[in-house]
């Protein structure tokens, strides 16, 4: 009677040893998990900051806007695989500043061909919607440009995947650069917040450009 009372206690115990193995198992494991998405998460934030600080060196000394926005977008298009880059720029005057109602346009290219059918979707933005994109001063999605008046063709805008992105100073807008690659490869929310890092100062590199231009 005392064996089998001595066993079964000792079953008891073996069970809760197990149990117990199992739940630290499962612990650890999230631990672990845990651990790698955070390494990952470093990771991630380490390249954005180390391509931000090679953007700025990069057009560090820049004085010539078609130089500027060459390295930008090239700088662009080397970080983000495929991708297009286009900036808008409000067209500037020297009494008011960024006028809303004009803008200028820059276009880099990915090596990648990307089929818009017979037209891009630059030909797409007109002035006031370039206007409106400018003046919310927020990434904007194609729901966002749709809301805002873009209206390009259904079959020409399925086919994409873009965003447009801020360039502003303390003071005001300057405009937004436009990134766009086939539908097939959606942009993801790290590449823009590459390019999101980059803007501010790009933004006040291109003001600088023209403020010297009409200075002289």
């Amino acid at each position: 009677m005392n064996d089998e009372r001595r066993n079964k206690r000792l079953r008891l115990l073996i069970s809760r040893l197990n149990k117990e193995r199992k739940k630290q198992a499962k612990q650890i494991d999230i631990l672990c998990n845990d651990f790698i998405a955070a390494q990952k998460d470093f990771i991630k934030s380490l390249n954005t900051i180390g391509f931000a600080a090679d953007f700025y060196e990069a057009i560090a000394g820049l004085t010539e806007l078609n130089e500027l926005l060459c390295t930008a977008g090239n700088l662009i298009k080397d970080k983000i695989p495929d991708v297009n880059v286009a900036f808008f720029l409000l067209a500037q005057s020297i009494a008011d500043g960024p006028q809303h109602d004009n803008f200028e346009l820059h276009i880099f290219e990915s090596d990648l061909a990307i089929d818009l059918e017979d037209r891009r979707i630059e030909n797409f933005f007109t002035a006031e919607l370039v206007g409106n994109i400018a003046k919310s001063n927020r990434v904007c999605t194609i729901e966002d440009m749709l809301a805002m008046g873009l209206a390009g063709s259904p079959a020409c805008l399925e086919k994409i995947s873009t965003a447009a992105i801020p360039l502003s100073t303390p003071a005001s807008s300057m405009g937004f650069v436009l990134i766009y690659r086939s539908s097939r490869n959606q942009l993801t929310a790290d590449e823009l917040k590459a390019v999101a890092q980059i803007t501010p100062g790009l933004g006040r590199s291109i003001a600088s450009c023209r403020a010297l231009v009409s200075s002289i």
